[in-house]
């Protein structure tokens, strides 16, 4: 499981409307709000070029987050909105929800693929062909895991693992309701590249094999 959680550091703010978010603007942050878990909403304010460089990082608002504000406890929160400006495209406000430990929050979890080298698939000299690096799963706030591992140790060439393969953590299931593909064993491109020749050949010979009738009879079948 998760041993630590990325904190988002923030300070709190004084003022809160319009006049106080401009404020902070001007000081080089930018204006939020943690609401939610039970406590009453908190105004807070997050430094610009931090925030911009976790929301360019990417996730931002996939990712259960540790707030550290002076003076209160240290909480978590996931983003429920960021507000951006609609010319520059850049941050203006955010909205953070506090949750407790028994939340259930959507989050990306990272996806292990193991015993790749050395299995069948590969001393082939296959390809593991990787859909998903991570996946979306509805985890408890509480017990999130670091990973999903894929044993990929008996993959032959030709073989696919799904997320019904895979055993999730107790109390995590995935957002998305069907049966994906996560990973493949692709042949080598220079076989692969054979094999189709091969029954490109196959199929020109029994087209030419057979006559008009039967083919477009094959047709409407």
């Amino acid at each position: 499981m998760a041993n630590e959680i990325p904190d988002l550091v923030a300070h709190a703010r004084t003022g809160t409307g319009k006049g106080a978010a401009r404020q902070s603007r001007r000081n080089g942050m930018v204006p939020g709000v943690v609401y939610g878990g039970g406590a009453d909403p908190v105004a807070i304010e997050l430094p610009f070029n931090e925030l911009l460089a976790k929301l360019h990082a990417g996730r931002f608002r996939a990712t259960l987050w540790n707030l550290k504000v002076e003076g209160h406890d240290d909480v978590r929160v996931i983003a429920r909105d960021v507000q951006r400006d609609k010319v520059k495209d850049l941050p203006t406000h955010v909205d953070l929800m506090r949750l407790r430990r028994t939340s259930k929050v959507n989050l990306f979890i990272p996806v292990v693929y193991e015993g790749v080298e050395g299995s069948p698939g590969d001393k082939k000299g296959g390809v593991l062909t990787i859909v998903r690096p991570e996946v979306e799963l509805r985890v408890t706030a509480g017990d999130i895991p670091e990973s999903i591992t894929v044993d990929c140790s008996k993959m032959e060439i030709g073989d696919t693992v799904t997320i019904s393969d895979v055993t999730l953590p107790e109390g995590s299931r995935p957002t998305i309701d069907r049966d994906f593909v996560l990973a493949n064993m692709q042949a080598p491109s220079g076989l692969a590249s054979q094999k189709d020749e091969d029954e490109d050949e196959v199929v020109e010979t029994e087209v030419i094999n057979q006559t008009a009738d039967t083919v477009e009879g094959e047709d409407k079948e």
